[in-house]
């Protein structure tokens, strides 16, 4: 077990919530013949089901504490999962004492039907039933469901698609260790499906701090289920004070569609600003328009992109922080025209005009002897990617003031 899991376990356990949690898990629902949790009174639980993007201040106080983006449709997929159990398994960066889940069939091309869905085992319903059809293109936000959630653990998020659909919105690349079940067996999987959001009822969290990024905070190069992504990192050092919501997607791109995930520019709206409880952005996006095939020559157009979204959160009342580009010298993709192209936004981030602060990631791992490349010690071996030590020495750069200033009025009032 990580260290952080085995803090996390201890403080449940003196809290004496995540005790409950941890046995249902054990022993399934059928433990629980006695009394039961209130649930939130009907007002509370539609309004929520209703309103996925509701602000840290709303009543009963939703705030996210696991996100993903959705990619796009994945391979193979063109029927749905007919007869499956999908179970995603999440980590937790805040606790609460209830759950809410958003299911995305946002590449799908038909209805999606839920007739079953779980949380750590506790029955999940949407509107009052516990079935669902999620129209293609669109999403839900599920009922309240009384759950204890401790920070920094593990959570199972199960449902059965039980007839053909269409295409799986899924998100790839996890690093995190997920199951497929059907009436041939349970396969482990490494992609999250449908999942895209577990927000928690917390009163004393201020909000949730969103990532946009690209592989970088996705954690590729990452170790499978030890959640060591700079984000996680990050989610630690707040210590279950904040959420932490991370938006990478290994492949992105700010201005335009690359190999995976639509640009950043254009789901900014869905994967950040309508996270529940959004309280603080950062953006680490650029390195791969500098990099990917077709390159992006002009920084300014780099630069252009980054302050648009940097209005954006502002027009929320959100405080926006943005992170340098880091070195790739020795990667393929490496010129000295396109490493100028990196310097040069990295310069204006610098200057202060781009953002309302800025984590200089390029600094934090740069070889101080060959800046254009990455500490040795930080390398995952492709010359882009960080191992473990390389997210650590990222999530530790970021100053936990910058994230946890105060909303402004115009939040309040989203």
């Amino acid at each position: 077990m990580p260290s952080r899991q085995g803090y996390a376990l201890l403080i449940a356990l003196v809290a004496g919530t995540a005790v409950l949690a941890a046995i249902a898990a054990v022993l399934g629902p059928a433990l629980f013949t006695g009394d039961r949790p209130t649930a939130p009174p009907p007002a509370e639980t539609h309004a929520a089901a209703r309103n996925p993007v509701a602000p840290a201040n709303a009543a009963g106080n939703w705030v996210a504490t696991w996100t993903t983006a959705p990619v796009g449709a994945e391979p193979g997929t063109g029927n749905g999962l007919p007869g499956s159990t999908i179970r995603n398994v999440v980590h937790t960066s805040v606790g609460g004492d209830a759950a809410r889940i958003t299911l995305s069939n946002l590449f799908g091309t038909a209805p999606l039907r839920i007739d079953r869905a779980t949380v750590n085992t506790r029955p999940v319903t949407f509107d009052g039933a516990s079935a669902v059809t999620i129209a293609a293109g669109k999403r839900v936000v599920s009922d309240p469901v009384v759950v204890p959630v401790a920070a920094d653990s593990d959570l199972q998020v199960s449902f059965r698609t039980p007839r053909t659909s269409g295409p799986v919105t899924y998100h790839p690349n996890t690093h995190q260790t997920s199951y497929l079940a059907d009436d041939k067996g349970t396969w482990s999987t490494n992609r999250w499906r449908y999942l895209t959001a577990v927000d928690v009822r917390n009163e004393a969290a201020p909000g949730t701090v969103v990532v946009i990024g690209d592989s970088l905070t996705a954690g590729s190069g990452s170790t499978t289920d030890a959640n060591t992504r700079w984000t996680d990192v990050l989610a630690d050092r707040l210590g279950g004070r904040y959420g932490v919501a991370n938006a990478g997607i290994a492949g992105n791109r700010l201005l335009t569609q690359g190999s995976a995930g639509q640009a950043g520019i254009v789901r900014f709206e869905r994967d950040v600003l309508s996270v529940a409880g959004a309280h603080t952005v950062i953006v680490a996006l650029g390195i791969n328009d500098v990099q990917q095939a077709p390159q992006e020559p002009d920084p300014r157009r780099i630069v252009a992109g980054l302050r648009t979204l940097t209005e954006q959160a502002r027009a929320r009342g959100l405080t926006v922080v943005g992170a340098t580009l880091t070195p790739f010298e020795g990667f393929p993709t490496w010129t000295p025209e396109r490493n100028a192209v990196r310097l040069a936004v990295n310069e204006e981030i610098r200057a202060g005009s781009v953002f309302d602060a800025y984590v200089d990631f390029d600094e934090a791992v740069r070889d101080p002897y060959a800046p254009n490349r990455l500490r040795a010690a930080y390398d995952s071996g492709d010359h882009l990617h960080f191992n473990d030590a390389g997210y650590r020495a990222l999530g530790e750069r970021v100053d936990l003031t910058t994230v946890e200033r105060p909303r402004t009025p115009e939040s309040d009032e989203l």
